[in-house]
């Protein structure tokens, strides 16, 4: 069975726009490699912490993570580009400084899933960012959605600053992995931190 996408996705309050493709297999792991969600009360320490879930694997992987990793990369050069997965990653928690949710919630989040689709089959546009592809504003469908433009401007933008301040946090958490981190994921936060300057 083909696969054409593959999402992943954290739950980030900041920083993380609401869906961003990655610009090849590559990057995807990468942007797979540095998921992390800001932790809840239903998890131990404190509320809103970033904590790190590389692919959504981290209590389920039964070896080093960055094996893992590596695997993953492996997959990419192994295999014709044409015939590998989009990678996307999306974040429905974006929310504003009161705390309130910018994207209308989990019923349109389909509009999100048409976009992917469309970006799979060639049919819409996407911006290159720092970061990764992100939807124009004409090519996300808002058709009769409730959302107001400020809000939807900042799902659909990278947040230069944020990101900055992600990166330190980020080689921390690569550096968990020593030697065995691939060479490659260094290159690709190195290449993350010279594209935000």
């Amino acid at each position: 069975m083909p696969i054409s996408a593959i999402l992943f996705g954290g739950r980030r309050r900041t920083t993380v726009p609401l869906v961003t493709q990655a610009f090849d297999w590559e990057h995807g792991v990468f942007l797979g490699s540095i998921m992390a969600s800001e932790t809840t009360a239903a998890q131990q320490g404190a509320v809103g912490n970033l904590r790190f879930d590389p692919m959504a694997m981290l209590p389920f992987c039964g070896y080093n993570m960055a094996d893992y990793f590596a695997h993953w990369l492996a997959i990419g050069k192994n295999s014709d580009a044409v015939h590998l997965p989009k990678i996307f990653f999306v974040n429905w928690f974006r929310r504003d400084e009161d705390g309130r949710f910018l994207w209308p919630g989990f019923g349109e989040n389909s509009r999100v899933l048409k976009w992917v689709f469309e970006r799979v089959n060639g049919d819409v546009d996407a911006i290159d960012t720092p970061i990764g592809k992100l939807p124009t504003r004409d090519s996300l469908d808002t058709d009769g959605l409730d959302i107001d433009d400020a809000d939807l401007d900042t799902l659909l933008s990278v947040d230069v600053d944020g990101w900055k301040a992600a990166v330190p946090q980020i080689r921390e958490h690569f550096g968990a992995f020593g030697d065995r981190l691939p060479a490659s994921l260094t290159v690709a936060v190195d290449t993350l931190e010279a594209n935000l300057a």
